[in-house]
């Protein structure tokens, strides 16, 4: 397994396998001025049954620890002047 991995790896460096950006570095682009206010999304998300525990700023994006509606931990990604999701992680 490593071995793949390690093969994996040397061919994506040597460009031979598309690299992986991350959602972030793709959809949180917009300015500062633009952005909505942590407490919009948070009522937003609320409103959708999560339990929201903590909304921090990554990479330009707001970054959400919580509990989706189904009561599983998710880490989400969310364009801060949308509040549209760009990446999400069930942590369970």
């Amino acid at each position: 397994m490593l071995k793949i991995i390690a093969a994996l790896l040397a061919l994506s460096s040597f460009g031979f396998l598309p690299s992986v950006s991350s959602a972030n570095e793709m959809s949180c682009k917009a300015p500062m001025d633009q952005w909505q206010k942590p407490e919009a999304l948070q009522t937003k998300l609320e409103g959708q049954g999560w339990k929201v525990k903590q909304i921090k700023t990554e990479d330009g994006c707001y970054e959400v620890y919580a509990l989706d509606e189904d009561g599983k931990r998710v880490e989400t990604l969310f364009d801060p002047a949308t509040l549209k999701a760009v990446d999400k992680k069930d942590e369970d």
